[in-house]
């Protein structure tokens, strides 16, 4: 049996075919262009449907499908009629329009019961709750034609079966959806003027939903949980972090963690019925790729891994604070910005570049220690993934084993073992994620790195103290 997999990215989509042992056959992406101005980010819906046509299309070119499942971003809004016919433009997740509407669920609820029932701390204008609300004020002649509401993955799988259903992770940060009880979240429903017979019906991933032309479709995942399971992220003591433009960890946990109003962690619904935290920073390998543009443009990566590792750990003291784009996860300091400190005249641009380094392995470290969830291997993913140095200082610094993967489509191979598990290949996502191949490991070599990490939160504590006065 053949198995796809869709990675529905906010730009592109990817499509990948993998056989039941998960060896991939084929990989496409496909390209396209959001419709932006100011806070407004729109796209065709119908559009989406064609792209999709348009990669199955050519991974059908290279093999037959059997099943497949498609993981999306969550919280892409798409409103249709009562045939499924889109009545405007899809809004996207990045839409940030609704600002005056999440601050009145905000005031009416409040922050702890919001997280309470939806795992979500903060209430923002990206939520589709509150871009409902914004639809119902200043579209009425759209609201009115409104009778089924989407997200992107519902509307694909309506499309392919003519079943209006959604799976539960995706829905985890409408704002409308209970994560403990896995139902609608009437209350809020009600606030926000929808009824529940305008939204799909409630999946759990991994599930057969109906055939489109001889190819049995499956409900997937949100894109974080679907790259969380094709990397073998599946049960207790494993976590992944993926180190590209920005950091992403992911960990599974049993239960929600009880409410923090410092914290804006949240908590989704995953895959198995159980719960997922996801921390992330927006600074990451964007910090290098700055360095080397401005500073260093003629050399390559593999170079800056060179320079670095002539370097002895800690930088010879130089410090760097990684906050390009302010700090989100565990300190919340949006006015955050980057700074090397400690600098003297012996210092060389290699010095620079492994404080770069260190520095956003300290962000992975800090983020496990504050989401206290016992951890006995890292599932390292992204480019961050393919420095050895960079694998090495971050099994340092936190004390774990990292281990990358040979196959870097991760989302794409998790929705694939979702659509096997709901076609019977599979038994469980469990059993096939045996399946994973894992490329090289990285044990802790024993160097100290305990200066560096000292070093890092005291200038990081001085930041946040400054912006407190």
């Amino acid at each position: 049996m053949n198995l796809l997999g869709v990675d529905y990215g906010t730009t592109s989509v990817k499509a990948a075919l993998f056989d039941e042992g998960l060896n991939q056959l084929a990989c496409i992406s496909e390209d396209y262009t959001l419709k932006t101005k100011g806070d407004i980010v729109e796209f065709e819906a119908e559009r989406y449907w064609e792209i999709f046509k348009t990669a199955l299309g050519k991974i059908e070119e290279t093999g037959k499908v059997d099943a497949l499942a498609i993981d999306t971003q969550c919280e892409t809004l798409i409103l249709t009629d009562e045939n499924g016919n889109p009545v405007r433009d899809a809004i996207v997740w990045l839409d940030n329009r609704a600002t005056e509407e999440a601050a009145e669920i905000e005031a009416h609820f409040g922050r702890e019961k919001v997280y309470e029932v939806t795992g979500q701390p903060e209430i923002t204008a990206t939520w589709p709750a509150c871009k409902l609300m914004w639809i119902q004020k200043h579209e009425p002649e759209i609201w009115a034609k409104t009778k089924k509401i989407f997200l992107l993955e519902d509307y694909i799988l309506y499309k392919l079966t003519g079943k209006f259903v959604t799976e539960k992770t995706l829905q985890s940060s409408s704002l409308y959806f209970d994560i403990k009880g896995g139902v609608w979240w009437k209350e809020m429903l009600a606030f926000i003027g929808v009824g529940e017979e305008m939204l799909p019906e409630l999946y759990g991933s991994g599930k057969y939903v109906g055939d489109y032309n001889g190819i049995q479709v499956v409900t997937s995942a949100m894109d974080q949980v679907a790259g969380a399971i094709g990397a073998g992220v599946v049960e207790k003591g494993i976590v992944s972090e993926m180190t590209g433009t920005t950091m992403a960890i992911f960990m599974p946990t049993d239960s929600v963690p009880a409410y923090d109003p410092a914290s804006i962690v949240p908590c989704h619904y995953n895959y198995d019925d159980g719960y997922c935290l996801l921390s992330w920073s927006p600074t990451a390998g964007m910090a290098l790729k700055w360095f080397k543009n401005v500073f260093l443009a003629e050399k390559s990566f593999k170079e800056l891994d060179e320079m670095a590792e002539s370097v002895s750990v800690g930088s010879d003291g130089v410090t760097f604070l990684p906050y390009l784009c302010g700090s989100t996860m565990p300190k919340y300091n949006p006015d955050a910005r980057g700074s090397f400190t400690g600098l003297a005249p012996e210092h060389t641009s290699a010095h620079f570049v492994r404080s770069i380094m260190e520095s956003v392995s300290c962000i992975l470290k800090s983020n496990l220690d504050y989401l206290k969830v016992p951890v006995k291997e890292i599932r390292a993913m992204g480019g961050g993934a393919a420095s050895k140095l960079w694998c090495t200082m971050k099994a340092n610094l936190t004390g774990k084993t990292l281990v990358t993967l040979k196959n870097k489509e991760t989302a794409c191979l998790g929705s694939a073992i979702l659509a096997g598990v709901g076609a019977g290949c599979f038994a469980s996502v469990k059993a096939a994620c045996a399946k994973i191949e894992t490329d090289k490991v990285y044990a802790p070599t024993g160097e100290d790195y305990s200066a560096v990490y000292k070093n890092y939160t005291y200038y990081d504590t001085l930041l946040n103290v400054r912006r407190e006065k």
